[in-house]
C-alpha cells in the first residue's frame, strides 16, 4: 500500500532534494555575484570618456574597457607596475576629484623636456632625446598638435615612481604639463577596447 502521510520516506526525499536544489541555485547566484564584484573591482572597469582631451585618438562619451588585474597584481607583489611609452591609462587625479585618461609619454628616470611646441624624452636607451609623438607608433596614426606649455619651457627628471602623461589633444587638455608627474600608484589600469560607440570599436 502506497505511504501518502507528509512523513512518508518519499515526501521526505523530495523535500531534502527540493531544499538542496533551491539552495544549489541560491549558491550558483550568489557565486556568480561575487565573482562579477571582484572582476569590476579587480580585472576589468567600464570608463566613459569625458571631455576632449584624447581628441582625435577617443571621443568624448566613448565607452572604454581598462584593464586592471597589473595595477591589482602591482599592489599585492608590492613591486610598482610599470606601463609602456605610448599606453593610454586612467588615473586617480586627486586635485581635480576624478579620474583622467591621458597617453604616457615618460617613464621613471627619464627626463622630460618641452619647449617650442614639442616633448623630448631624455634616457639611457636615447642619450640625444627623442619625440615620442613622431616616433612611437600612436604618432602615424594621430596628429598631435602642437605641445603647448604657456611659453615657460618644462624641464623634469621624473623620479623611481613617476610618469609623465599628456592628452593626445595638447591645448585643451589638463596633463602633467599642469598637475605635474603622476605616481604609479595613482594609476587604475590600462585602455585595452573601446566597445561604444559599435562603430567604432578599437582593441589597444
Amino acid at each position: 500500500m502506497e505511504n501518502n502521510s507528509e512523513n512518508s520516506p518519499n515526501k521526505i526525499w523530495l523535500k531534502i532534494n527540493t531544499f538542496i536544489n533551491k539552495n544549489s541555485t541560491f549558491g550558483v547566484i550568489g557565486a556568480s555575484f561575487f565573482a562579477a564584484i571582484l572582476i569590476i573591482v579587480f580585472v576589468f572597469q567600464s570608463y566613459q570618456v569625458d571631455g576632449p582631451s584624447m581628441d582625435p585618438s577617443l571621443k568624448n562619451g566613448d565607452r572604454l574597457i581598462v584593464w586592471k588585474l597589473p595595477v591589482t597584481w602591482s599592489h599585492i607583489t608590492g613591486h610598482p607596475y610599470t606601463p609602456n611609452v605610448g599606453d593610454i591609462v586612467i588615473f586617480n587625479a586627486p586635485t581635480l576629484g576624478k579620474q583622467l585618461v591621458k597617453r604616457v609619454v615618460a617613464l621613471p628616470g627619464d627626463r622630460v623636456l618641452i619647449n617650442d611646441g614639442k616633448i623630448t624624452v631624455f634616457n639611457k636607451e636615447h642619450p640625444n632625446g627623442y619625440n615620442p609623438d613622431t616616433t612611437l607608433a600612436y604618432g602615424s596614426s594621430t596628429k598631435i598638435p602642437y605641445t603647448f606649455n604657456e611659453g615657460i619651457p618644462i624641464d623634469e627628471v621624473l623620479g623611481a615612481n613617476q610618469i609623465f602623461v599628456c592628452g593626445d589633444n595638447r591645448p585643451v587638455s589638463e596633463d602633467s604639463r599642469l598637475l605635474g608627474p603622476i605616481y604609479l600608484n595613482q594609476l587604475v589600469g590600462k585602455l585595452v577596447l573601446r566597445i561604444m560607440p559599435v562603430n567604432k570599436a578599437t582593441i589597444y
